[in-house]
């Protein structure tokens, strides 16, 4: 495991001062730093110093939870297919990682914002959502006239929630997985629960978030994201 600068720091002080001095002074410094060195590291800090999605580099990333981000950014998506409901940072940063991103969104001025900066393997489309009669045919639609009609990972984040996650099941290839963030709001386990679907919750901070809240990974049968293939990354050692 790798040694933070924190360790290292205070190492000499270990070794020189008494047990129950160097005790207190670690878990001093563990409850001041530790919330620091997280909201920097993560990009948290950056993020929410300019209201959007990024890593500590300031490259694009996906509004989920913390923990999910991490457990996806150990996966390869190079020969997979992507399907995300509500565009954004997201966009980017799946389009830098699979073969093809079906985006669908309902802001128009994302879709503007979104425009000029996504690559050429994302089709990127404008569905405004039907908050009063709550129909979902014109997505339906965007989804059975697109090339590609079964996808590896199909994100909810935006639209109408509950009736969309009903629908993508339909569109979910073999051992693919649902992605569903803040799904403990919307509707979205009510959605679930009649389903014969497993499901794995990544609760924590987002980027730029205050509060904490959940990304779920829903899946049906055997996901390719749980093969026992991919390694235990040391987080640490890569930062």
């Amino acid at each position: 495991m790798a040694r933070t600068a924190f360790q290292k720091f205070f190492a000499p002080a270990k070794k020189l001062l008494p047990r129950t001095v160097w005790s207190k002074m670690r878990a001093l410094g563990t409850a001041m730093i530790a919330p620091v060195r997280f909201s920097i590291k993560t990009g948290h800090w950056k993020s929410s110093l300019q209201a959007t999605a990024r890593s500590a580099s300031g490259s694009p990333i996906p509004w989920y939870t913390y923990p999910a981000i991490d457990f996806l950014g150990q996966r390869n998506f190079k020969d997979r297919n992507i399907l995300e409901f509500g565009g954004g940072q997201s966009t980017l940063w799946w389009s830098a990682r699979a073969r093809s991103v079906l985006t669908v969104e309902e802001n128009v001025e994302w879709v503007a914002s979104l425009r000029s900066r996504i690559g050429g393997n994302v089709s990127l489309h404008y569905v405004p959502a039907e908050d009063t009669t709550r129909n979902i045919e014109p997505v339906r639609a965007v989804l059975d006239a697109n090339a590609i009609t079964k996808f590896d990972i199909i994100v909810i984040d935006g639209h109408l929630r509950e009736e969309l996650t009903s629908l993508v099941f339909d569109y979910l290839a073999p051992s693919g997985a649902l992605l569903l963030d803040n799904a403990e709001g919307y509707g979205i386990y009510d959605a679930l629960k009649k389903r014969n679907c497993r499901r794995i919750d990544f609760y924590g901070f987002a980027p730029g978030v205050i509060l904490r809240h959940c990304t779920s990974l829903v899946f049906v049968d055997d996901c390719f994201l749980l093969q026992s293939d991919v390694p235990i990354a040391d987080i640490e050692a890569g930062s």
